[in-house]
């Protein structure tokens, strides 16, 4: 065992000595491999995180949200709804919401509306009280205390005092959301009392979301039910789309790497084919030049895999990922500004470097092969 790891050490060494010798080749070999990985591992890295926050952040929306639909298209609902749907077993509470958006002339950009629920004492606000979002709070440039105005859709002006700020941390989902009370809210849109933009149903145990969905549809018809799992569906396939619309964007340019990278991998230059002729005919078995030639390859693909990796965990984690934010965030003018959570999936990660470094040294030990079994003497004629 001692003499095997010996071996191998030597082997190392002398494959290291070679690749100095050629150091313009393998280095652009190599940064050809990091440039490859740093892409592709941001892009999946970033969908990645962005979905696991979007997943932790839906954990807290109502299992069941009830929407009126009049000709197919979103209306506004009763609360005369909530006695009948609270009524039915299983439900735990029933509350009406209030929200909708807001398009601002001045900044060309759409606020999010909302009233907080009665259950959020967290976030209460006042008659005349605001609390915004960390987006709204840089295109408006308004402080704690300092004073939102907004024009109603009739064309009336609002003053609302700006109670707090949301953290930086919330933009992902509050980056254009301004809180205000129902009052307000109202008489910023001209609603009239009892109703509400939908319904909200917190359900006792989630698996008994269809028999209560199927209550519920009798006891409101013509009406949408939205579960906290479809709406998880939705945002999972808007950030694979996105995902997917990016690499396919970048698709052009791997390719064009790629097959440099086997290019220069699997062609075998003058000196090359000369230097395994020498090695065999001082005695070095067709495995010893196989087993050095893989470490060259090995070495090459597996550190720009490593330092790829390390340099795409760095631009989205902690440079927050500025060459993907345009494409996977999605927003315009209110945009988020928040901090991924670290989260880095094996599957992942294992399935990326299956595809970079395996087919890397694939490509260089087969030449290699065909050198090393041929007569010396005829190698390096």
């Amino acid at each position: 065992m001692i003499r095997q790891v010996a071996r191998q050490r030597y082997l190392i060494d002398f494959t290291l000595a070679s690749m100095m010798r050629r150091k313009v080749k393998n280095v652009v070999l190599f940064g050809v491999y990091f440039l490859i990985v740093f892409v592709l591992a941001s892009v999946m890295l970033f969908g990645s995180a962005i979905r696991r926050e979007a997943a932790l952040l839906l954990a807290n929306a109502p299992e069941v949200t009830v929407q009126k639909l009049v000709m197919g298209r979103h209306d506004m609902i009763s609360g005369e709804h909530l006695e009948a749907l609270s009524a039915i077993r299983g439900v735990r509470r029933a509350e009406g919401r209030l929200w909708g958006y807001l398009f601002d002339r001045g900044n060309g950009a759409n606020y999010t509306m909302m009233v907080p629920p009665a259950s959020d004492t967290t976030h209460a606000v006042g008659p005349g009280e605001a609390i915004v979002g960390s987006g709204i709070d840089r295109v408006k440039t308004i402080g704690r205390n300092e004073y939102l105005f907004l024009i109603a859709p009739s064309g009336r002006f609002f003053k609302f005092t700006v109670k707090e700020r949301l953290p930086e941390g919330s933009g992902l989902v509050a980056a254009d959301l301004v809180l205000i009370s129902e009052a307000d809210y109202r008489a910023l849109f001209d609603l009239p009392d009892g109703v509400y933009t939908d319904l909200a149903l917190s359900i006792r145990n989630e698996k008994e979301v269809a028999t209560i969905l199927g209550k519920a549809a009798k006891a409101v018809p013509n009406s949408r039910f939205v579960t906290r799992s479809s709406i998880a569906r939705t945002y999972e396939s808007i950030f694979t789309w996105r995902e997917g619309v990016l690499l396919a964007l970048l698709g052009a340019a791997i390719l064009s790497f790629a097959i440099l990278a086997f290019d220069k991998a699997s062609g075998l230059s003058a000196e090359e084919r000369r230097e395994i002729g020498i090695l065999k005919a001082v005695g070095w078995e067709t495995s010893d030049v196989l087993t050095s030639k893989f470490w060259e390859g090995a070495l090459i693909s597996l550190g720009a895999f490593l330092i790829g990796l390390i340099a795409a965990y760095a631009h989205v984690f902690f440079f927050q990922a500025g060459l993907l934010e345009p494409v996977l965030k999605g927003w315009a003018v209110l945009y988020p500004d928040f901090r991924l959570t670290p989260h880095i999936d094996p599957l992942q990660v294992t399935t990326l470097a299956f595809f970079t470094i395996v087919p890397y040294t694939a490509a260089t030990i087969i030449p290699i092969w065909r050198a090393a079994i041929t007569d010396p003497d005829t190698v390096m004629r």
